[in-house]
């Protein structure tokens, strides 16, 4: 007798937030701009998930930490896809799209070679000037960075 099962891709969560409908491109990216593999908590990664909206898409779940709003809207930057679910006692309790915040302090790197940004040791400082198409200007030299020029530090 052979029975149709159907099986969880990643395990469920009793606490804490899942960041799910991650481009598979930038799943690592959002690992490292969270900090990802120095927490202790434990985090389960899914990559290259079968999704029926992106065709492939990353998950990641990270165990007893509710991340501040300011911080998960980062992830906008290179996930804007992104959808966070804050999850107590195995149940969604908040549902919410990411949101590019107006200002990035220590986010995006310069690319200008010249800024005092990328001459003194200070954080960066970047403001969101056009959610479509991307660009951020330097509050310090003005340049404007479009998406393709953009750089995590």
């Amino acid at each position: 007798m052979v029975k149709d099962k159907k099986e969880l891709a990643v395990a469920a969560l009793r606490n804490g937030t899942v960041i799910d409908h991650i481009p598979s491109e930038s799943l690592f990216q959002v690992v490292d701009l969270l900090g990802l593999r120095t927490v202790t908590n434990n985090v389960t990664i899914g990559f290259n998930l079968d999704s029926s909206e992106m065709g492939k898409k990353g998950i990641i779940k990270i165990a007893d930490i509710e991340y501040p709003e300011e911080v998960l809207n980062r992830i906008a930057l290179i996930a804007p896809t992104a959808v966070i679910n804050i999850i107590k006692d195995y149940d969604v309790v908040a549902k919410r799209q990411v949101s590019l915040p107006e200002t990035l302090i220590n986010i995006v790197k310069c690319p200008n070679p010249k800024c005092i940004s990328n001459n003194e040791p200070m954080r960066t400082n970047f403001k969101v000037i056009s959610n479509s198409p991307l660009l951020l200007r330097c509050h310090f030299c003005e340049c404007v960075a479009p998406a393709s020029e953009i750089t995590l530090k």
